[in-house]
C-alpha cells in the first residue's frame, strides 16, 4: 500500500506552503519586497504566527482560505488554534518571540501540524528555548522548521539547543540570510550547520515527504537544507 505523501515547500523567510491531500496550506506569509517568491497561491488555510509584516503577508494568497491566526489582532495576547478537517489537523502552541517572555518583541505562536502519521512543527519567530510545559504541549516532532538567524530569534546555537529538546527526525532552518545584499541583522544558515552529522542541500524548494521518514537515519536529526524561491520561478506543485 502506498503512503500518502506532503508536499512542502520553502517559499523564503519563515514561509512555507504545505500540500496535504486536498488541502493546500500556507504558513507565515512573506511580502514580495524581501525578494522571494510572492504567488500568488492558491490556500485553503493560512497560518499566522504573529502580526509582524514578514509573517502575516496576506496580500500573496488567493482565495478566501481560512486565516489561523496564532495572536490576537492588536498582537498583544495568545489567540488559540484548533483546526481539523478530513486532511490535517493544526494546533496553535505559545511562546515568546524573544527571552524575556515578549519583553523586547512580544509574543509568538508555533503551529502542530498534524496528518497521515506525521507532526510537522513550525516555530514562527522563536526565541527561546522550550519550558518543560510546552514540550509537553507540543509532544513528538517528525518534521521541524526552526528559525536560524538570530537576531530577531532564536540563533543557530539556540536553534540546536531546541533541537536537542524536541529530538525531530527532520530539521529545515528557516528565517536566516539568503541574499548578501539583505540588510536584515541576521545571519546565514553557516553557523548552524557546523558540526552536525546529517546535512543534506537540496536542489530544488520542493521536499516530499511519507509519514515513516525511512530514508533519514535514526541517530542523529537529519538537517535538509532547502534553497528559497526566488521571483520569477513558478509556484510551487498544486498551488
Amino acid at each position: 500500500m502506498m503512503q500518502a505523501v506532503l508536499l512542502l515547500a520553502w517559499i523564503g523567510q519563515a514561509c512555507f506552503t504545505l500540500q496535504v491531500g486536498e488541502t493546500r496550506i500556507v504558513l507565515d506569509p512573506v511580502p514580495a519586497k524581501l525578494g522571494y517568491f510572492a504567488g500568488p497561491f492558491e490556500a485553503d488555510v493560512v497560518t499566522v504566527s504573529h502580526e509582524h509584516f514578514d509573517h502575516n503577508a496576506l496580500e500573496i494568497v488567493a482565495g478566501k482560505p481560512q486565516v489561523l491566526r496564532g495572536l490576537t489582532a492588536d498582537g498583544k495576547d495568545w489567540s488559540p488554534v484548533h483546526f481539523e478537517n478530513k486532511d490535517v489537523k493544526i494546533t496553535s502552541i505559545p511562546v515568546y518571540h524573544d527571552d524575556v517572555q515578549g519583553a523586547k518583541r512580544g509574543k509568538n505562536a508555533m503551529f502542530l501540524i498534524e496528518a497521515h502519521g506525521l507532526r510537522i512543527l513550525h516555530t514562527g519567530d522563536l526565541g527561546h528555548l522550550l519550558s518543560p510545559e510546552t514540550l509537553k504541549q507540543v509532544g513528538k516532532v517528525d518534521v521541524l522548521l526552526i528559525c536560524v538567524g538570530g537576531y530577531y530569534t532564536v540563533d543557530g546555537r539556540g536553534a540546536r539547543a531546541v533541537i536537542e529538546q524536541l529530538k525531530p527526525r527532520v530539521v529545515v532552518p528557516m528565517h536566516y540570510k539568503t541574499d548578501p545584499k539583505s540588510e536584515l541583522p541576521i545571519a546565514t544558515e553557516a553557523d548552524f550547520l557546523a558540526g552536525w552529522k546529517h546535512v543534506k542541500r537540496a536542489d530544488t524548494n520542493e521536499l516530499a515527504l511519507t509519514a515513516d521518514l525511512s530514508e533519514y537515519p535514526a541517530d542523529e536529526p537529519t538537517v535538509l537544507v532547502l534553497p528559497p524561491k526566488k521571483p520569477g520561478e513558478q509556484a510551487p506543485k498544486g498551488q
